[in-house]
């Protein structure tokens, strides 16, 4: 059963975004904060879409930012996944707030963006994480723990998810 997530009063603002062109310089802040916690990953999206080794353009795919008045707060990819043959799953990818921004519903709009975008290409959304108070967060929106494979630590039947909305 999905649960739906409550977003707390000291929620903020978050306008979503799906990027349609370079993330580049606007992932600065979130880039410099994620390495000074020796978070990789945000590089590691930037880089791969300067070479072209992923810029979320394949069928279904997409990248969204989070921006806050005028600024780039969060971001969260979505895939075809890689770890997989089958054309119909996706993968969440870089799943990244700022620290200022946390707790405040801002990862929860992105994943339910990402959960929208996902519902008509894919059946089944993938993720890998290791980070405790992420998991949580999968695990409120809907996720479930997989025990099946490295690639993959939590898993959504998006058929089930056709409805699902964060309440607000």
């Amino acid at each position: 059963m999905l649960l739906a997530a409550r977003f707390d009063p000291a929620d903020v603002d978050a306008q979503i975004e799906r990027a349609v062109r370079s993330p580049g310089s606007g992932l600065g802040a979130l880039v410099a904060e994620s390495e000074a916690a020796g978070v990789r990953f945000v590089r590691r999206l930037v880089d791969e879409w300067a070479t072209g080794a992923n810029r979320f353009d394949r069928p279904g795919e997409g990248l969204f930012g989070a921006w806050v008045d005028g600024q780039l707060v969060g971001v969260c990819g979505l895939n075809v996944d890689p770890y997989t043959a089958e054309a119909r799953v996706g993968r969440v990818r870089h799943l990244y707030v700022l620290l200022p921004f946390r707790r405040r519903g801002v990862g929860q709009r992105l994943i339910a963006e990402v959960v929208a975008a996902a519902r008509e290409p894919f059946h089944t959304l993938r993720l890998r994480t290791h980070n405790p108070e992420a998991a949580r967060l999968y695990e409120a929106l809907g996720f479930r723990r997989s025990d099946g494979t490295a690639e993959c630590t939590h898993m959504m039947a998006l058929a089930s998810a056709r409805d699902w909305r964060p309440e607000q």
